[in-house]
């Protein structure tokens, strides 16, 4: 079973979850990791399903709390990762990552269908499958074009290229929290260290 929950990454000098709106999550602290930090006060904290109980309203606080940009990562079973980013200009972007299950997940039910798990098993489902894969892999171009001008406004990205952000949207790879650290990178944030400053 993979990990379902929150990854959320900020920027400041202090730890993260010191921030006022992880109050509450820092009582849970037992469902808290904090991952390997990168330069310059960046930091990912990865929270499980249910310590956070509005990524949204997270993420706006922590950008007013920190004065920089900010993303969360809702995460499902490892498969599926819905990424939010948000800049203290506004600046907001959303992106979808392993969308290869999203489309089964989210492929539209028709009204009359009593069984989904025998629906699976017909051409209609493989159908609606490719609909919704083409529905999402038609929004990556834009999806990557916004991570980009959101990174750039945070200082990095400026010799990242769009079509290396839109093969990390479009990649099948099996961890989606593997996929938000590799879309980080790509978008030119600071790699991140071992604490002790071993790579």
């Amino acid at each position: 079973m993979g990990f379902s929950g929150d990854l959320v990454f900020g920027r400041s000098e202090r730890p993260l979850l010191e921030a006022p709106v992880f109050g509450k999550a820092r009582e849970d602290g037992s469902r808290i990791s904090i991952w390997w930090p990168r330069p310059g006060g960046w930091q990912t904290l990865q929270l499980d399903y249910d310590v956070l109980t509005d990524p949204d309203e997270v993420l706006r606080a922590l950008v007013g709390w920190t004065g920089d940009a900010a993303c969360v990562a809702s995460v499902y079973d490892s498969d599926i990762a819905l990424v939010v980013g948000l800049g203290p200009d506004g600046r907001r972007w959303q992106a979808c990552l392993g969308m290869d299950v999203a489309a089964g997940e989210w492929a539209v039910v028709p009204d009359d269908v009593d069984d989904t798990s025998l629906w699976a098993l017909t051409p209609e489902f493989a159908e609606a499958v490719s609909r919704k894969r083409a529905e999402l892999d038609e929004k990556v171009p834009g999806a990557a074009q916004d991570a980009l001008a959101w990174a750039r406004a945070a200082g990095f990205g400026h010799t990242a290229e769009s079509a290396s952000i839109e093969e990390v949207l479009r990649s099948g790879e099996t961890f989606a929290e593997d996929l938000f650290d590799t879309l980080l990178d790509r978008l030119g944030f600071p790699q991140a260290v071992e604490p002790d400053g071993r790579d």
